[in-house]
């Protein structure tokens, strides 16, 4: 088989960087969603308090890997 084909190697060294990343990216969205909610009205809100409910799960995910993959790391 040729080299150029061989699956990369699984690293998750840093893995807990960016999920972090990632959870402070969605907590901005959500404020900056908040700020939007401001000038909008009706269904446009409510759909904004969809999205952020699903963001805060979506956090609580993260939050979770990051757990898991900080316990990962200190074991390895």
């Amino acid at each position: 088989m040729n080299d150029k084909y061989k699956p990369k190697p699984d690293d998750r060294s840093d893995n807990v960087e960016k999920l972090q990343g990632m959870v402070q990216d969605t907590i901005e969205n959500i404020e900056d969603a908040h700020e939007t909610m401001k000038f909008s009205s009706g269904e446009e809100k409510q759909n904004i308090k969809e999205k952020n409910k699903r963001r805060e799960r979506a956090i609580e995910g993260m939050r979770q890997e990051i757990s898991d993959e900080y316990n990962h790391n200190q074991h390895n």
